[in-house]
């Protein structure tokens, strides 16, 4: 099969294709036809080992993804063959074959084709461990979503609103802006304007309670001044690949708790999976929220889609096809 492989870590120009054996899946696991893939900034990074954990080479990049299930490891009943599912599988999915843990497989309402499905479980579940068990968003509380038009930022708009939040949502463009707005982001402002605080304060006198922070790097310690008493910081990513300086004061003056997520973890917490899921999916089951498919690529063409987010120019998410 054909498949994406990184023989040394770097930017898109290690990613070479090459043909290796279709894999064969071990015991709790299922091999899948790859319909789509979802890309993550995650995956720029891994491939620069440049994320939370290095990556060894070789190895095929690739963590999210939709396909269609033909063959099943030992002790896994709960899947059939040809179903369409999503999957989390660590790495992989740049090919036309991966296997994914089938405890990390989600089964696909009518209402998604392939690409939506590579769509949902990176952004969804992160946005859901965000908003509902580490930032416990209430209704009418201001949540501030930075990088409002990626992946992550569309999916968490939907969901705050689905919990009757209001939403400040900052991107780098107008037409990002755009985006978020047409999403329902309440409040929308250029993260680059050099009065982004002074214009918060006036829509959310009190200030933001939940800050979910994908930038980082040196103004994390001046965005926290537009928190709210007891305000809740989720650091889920840091873009700018900076240091970040926190000074404790300006936590203790209002109560301020800062919380980095990570989904891998996440996803063994006993039941936390499947409450995940029995929130998101009757919303899009309803229609209330739709993953958000940005630009689509080939397989072929993977370091084309590597340089786009890298340049922070996608929106929603990105996908790759075999």
């Amino acid at each position: 099969m054909r498949a994406v492989r990184v023989n040394q870590l770097g930017g898109p120009e290690v990613l070479e294709m090459q043909i290796v054996p279709v894999p064969t899946p071990r015991k709790g696991q299922v091999l899948l036809k790859v319909a789509a893939v979802g890309l993550n900034f995650a995956d720029v990074l891994n491939v620069r080992g440049e994320y939370l954990t290095r990556a060894r080479t070789p190895f095929t990049p690739g963590m999210e993804f939709s396909g269609s299930v033909v063959a099943l490891g030992e002790g896994v009943t709960h899947l059939q063959i040809g179903q369409l599912v999503a999957a989390l599988g660590g790495s992989g999915a740049f090919a036309e074959y991966a296997t994914a843990p089938a405890a990390a497989c989600l089964p696909i309402p009518d209402v998604l084709d392939a690409r939506a499905a590579a769509a949902l479980p990176v952004s969804y579940y992160t946005a859901y461990f965000s908003l509902v068990t580490l930032g416990r968003v209430q209704a009418g509380e201001v949540v501030w979503i930075e990088a409002a038009a990626g992946a992550l930022g569309t999916a968490s708009i939907q969901l705050a609103k689905a919990m009757h939040a209001v939403v400040i949502a900052t991107a780098s463009t107008p037409e990002k802006l755009e985006i978020a707005k047409a999403l329902g982001a309440d409040h929308v402002f250029l993260s680059g304007d050099a009065d982004l605080r002074q214009m918060m304060l006036e829509v959310a006198p009190k200030g933001v309670d939940v800050y979910l922070s994908v930038t980082g790097g040196g103004g994390f310690q001046d965005r926290l001044s537009a928190m709210n008493a007891l305000g809740r910081v989720l650091v889920i990513g840091n873009a700018s690949r900076e240091a970040a300086n926190l000074n404790p004061n300006s936590l203790m003056k209002n109560n301020v708790s800062v919380t980095g997520v990570w989904l891998t973890p996440l996803m063994s917490v006993p039941g936390a999976m499947q409450a995940a899921t029995a929130f998101i999916y009757p919303l899009l089951i309803s229609g209330a929220v739709k993953p958000q498919v940005g630009q689509v690529f080939k397989l072929e063409d993977a370091g084309k889609a590597f340089e786009l987010m890298f340049s922070r120019g996608s929106t929603g998410k990105v996908i790759i096809e075999p």
